[in-house]
């Protein structure tokens, strides 16, 4: 295998237009079972060992999508409404209390003020955020804030995530990390964020790194799993295509730029070389796995270059939760701001939008 090549998808042209896919649309599709999961585990390490990325492609397509222009109006709306449902709302602070979570459960499940809904006749379509994501000392608060809400889970709009193991260091032992993992699961936990181990790539092939993930996919069980690659301790383009591939053969639901906390998170260049293993990994395998960005985005035009990207490089059918996640914090705020600003023509201050 050569150099990646970098013609554009065929998928589309930019957001010129409103989203072709109901809000709601995304609904999880849960062949949960071990056994479905191993028929796309297959893949030949040394094929991959041998792939090589042309970096200044690779710079040269980020600088060009970039460039491209943003919808406005309502369009903007349209797309910033679809940015809200896939973003996983996100508390990972050491001092996270019952409270804390509980007001971030009300907020996925209400996640733009009721009047400014109303006023764009989308009050009536159950727009939520994607997940809750918390550390797995919260999962069992999330899970009884969103039942006490009638928000039962399972559910395909608003589901409780959890992140293992102390990112971004993946530093404690794996068993530790497992059994946090088991007892995330146990209290309730959807979805699982797991860190790759730091010494790959820089002392495994990739062997190791596949074999670690699996463990991780045996105990997650029905659980979608998000393998965080953290792409600034990779170091080059190349070994982020060869992370992302093995992420996805050893079982990965979704694969996941970094943590938020590392000092380089989710750029637009390597966005494009996850992509473009995503859509390998497809084409060799008929599986779509998700991608998801975190660190760093926190405007709303930041996030339709995002959506932006995705649809140019996988295509309509990843702009939806169960393939697509924006991992923030702040986002959700600026992008209340600017469908407030659509509605009523100003910008609000931030204490007349409630808290997230």
């Amino acid at each position: 295998m050569g150099d990646i090549k970098l013609q554009p998808a065929e998928s589309g042209h930019g957001l010129d237009e409103s989203p072709h896919q109901d809000i709601q649309q995304g609904q999880w599709s849960r062949a949960g079972s071990l056994e479905k999961r191993e028929q796309r585990l297959t893949g030949d390490l040394e094929v991959i060992s041998r792939v090589r990325v042309n970096t200044q492609a690779v710079q040269k397509r980020a600088q060009h999508l970039q460039a491209q222009k943003i919808p406005r109006k309502q369009f903007q709306t349209a797309w910033l409404l679809k940015a809200v449902t896939c973003i996983d709302l996100t508390t990972l602070s050491g001092d996270d209390t019952p409270s804390n979570v509980h007001r971030l459960c009300m907020k996925a499940i209400q996640p733009i003020r009721a009047d400014l809904l109303e006023e764009i006749h989308m009050h009536d379509k159950g727009v939520t955020t994607a997940a809750v994501c918390v550390y797995p000392s919260r999962v069992a608060d999330a899970v009884k804030s969103l039942k006490a809400a009638n928000c039962s889970l399972p559910v395909p709009q608003v589901g409780s995530c959890s992140v293992s193991h102390r990112v971004p260091v993946a530093q404690t032992p794996l068993e530790t990390r497992l059994q946090e993992v088991r007892l995330a699961v146990r209290d309730g936990a959807t979805e699982i964020d797991i860190v790759i181990s730091r010494l790959w790539p820089s002392q495994d092939s990739g062997e190791a790194m596949y074999d670690e993930i699996r463990q991780f996919r045996e105990v997650c069980g029905d659980a979608h799993m998000k393998t965080i690659l953290a792409v600034g301790e990779l170091g080059t383009f190349t070994n982020v295509y060869k992370a992302s591939m093995v992420a996805m053969m050893a079982g990965s639901d979704f694969i996941k730029t970094s943590t938020g906390k590392e000092s380089v998170n989710a750029t637009y260049p390597v966005a494009v070389v996850m992509a473009r293993a995503i859509r390998d990994y497809f084409l060799r395998t008929g599986h779509k796995v998700g991608f998801k960005p975190a660190g760093g985005i926190r405007t709303a035009q930041e996030s339709l270059l995002w959506l932006m990207l995705i649809k140019e490089e996988l295509g309509g059918d990843w702009l939806r939760p169960h393939l697509f996640r924006f991992g923030a914090s702040s986002l959700l705020a600026d992008i209340e701001r600017q469908i407030s600003h659509q509605v009523t023509g100003r910008y609000a201050a931030y204490q007349e939008l409630p808290l997230a």
